[in-house]
């Protein structure tokens, strides 16, 4: 085994490989700072879905989970699209079958089936419309129905019940993550940062939203943080996060809700992972026609609510 190559030589590479490849790289909030560093486009789910989809290039590098690097496959199937760390999942994602979801529609058959793009294909391909955290509201006040069977998040669901007069019937499942937090933690923080702005993810508990100033998806907090008069800021989301905003408002001072919100799955890709996937051009993430068109319809619906 020769010496690992330097930093500087592999992000050298990288970029090279990107050239020859016709190649753009997407990365989630989540990612780790170098990661973040070398791609095209950082952001939230719905932004990096749209970027997919209108991309000019041949292939596309997602560093995300699996379901992101699924949900451009669907929605650009004449790209290559690669996820780096090929085992990055999403348990979330775990908590709901297509299969669920089918019996769920025969016990609710007025309902619109509203997913969460946290999903799988299979689920999306099962769904009315999809929705992201950023415009979950927008997509259930956009569906006819007056029930919704929301999956997979019950927080994110219960987050939507709020504001909208629909029925809105949550799943089970939930974010590592974000389902952690309590509002005992926002009390410590603000304490120890009584200035401090709370913002607070969708997922979040409901007792956690209660007890905050602000809830936005990763791409809110980053435009609100930098908009706002504000100075300081207490983070309750995945601390990936916090890269882009030091990056974004160097001048604002932002502490995570808890040192301890860390999506391992979102952390499992390196800059050795995009080299090796850009040299090799696998890991390759597919979605068989007969699940991606199904799915792409659900996604497309979303993509045209404004």
């Amino acid at each position: 085994m020769g010496m690992m190559p330097d930093k500087e030589r592999l992000i050298d590479e990288i970029l090279s490989y990107k050239e020859e490849r016709d190649a753009v790289i997407l990365a989630h909030n989540y990612q780790v700072g170098e990661v973040q560093d070398i791609a095209d486009l950082v952001g939230d789910s719905l932004e990096l879905a749209r970027a997919a989809r209108s991309m000019q290039c041949s292939t596309l590098v997602f560093c995300g989970v699996d379901f992101m690097a699924e949900t451009a496959a669907i929605l650009s199937p004449e790209k290559k699209v690669l996820l780096p760390a090929g085992d990055a999942c999403c348990p979330m994602a775990g908590m709901v079958t297509a299969g669920e979801v089918r019996e769920a529609r025969k016990r609710y058959p007025d309902a619109a089936v509203v997913s969460y793009v946290n999903t799988t294909a299979e689920v999306k391909a099962v769904s009315d419309i999809c929705c992201t955290s950023a415009n979950a509201v927008k997509v259930v006040e956009s569906c006819p129905e007056s029930r919704i069977l929301f999956v997979p998040d019950r927080n994110l669901g219960r987050y939507v019940a709020r504001f909208t007069k629909k029925e809105v019937m949550p799943w089970e499942g939930y974010c590592l993550v974000h389902d952690r937090y309590t509002a005992r933690d926002i009390a410590r923080e603000r304490s120890l940062h009584p200035e401090a702005e709370v913002l607070v993810h969708p997922e979040c508990r409901p007792e956690v939203i209660d007890s905050a100033d602000f809830v936005f998806s990763t791409s809110g907090m980053l435009s609100h943080a930098c908009a706002s008069s504000a100075t300081e800021f207490i983070i309750g989301t995945e601390i990936g996060i916090l890269h882009q905003l030091r990056k974004r408002c160097p001048d604002k001072r932002c502490y995570p809700l808890s040192e301890k919100a860390v999506c391992v799955n979102m952390k499992k890709t390196g800059l050795v992972n995009v080299h090796l996937a850009l040299s090799r051009m696998e890991p390759r993430v597919t979605v068989s026609p007969e699940i991606a068109e199904p799915a792409r319809r659900a996604i497309e619906r979303m993509l045209a609510v404004r």
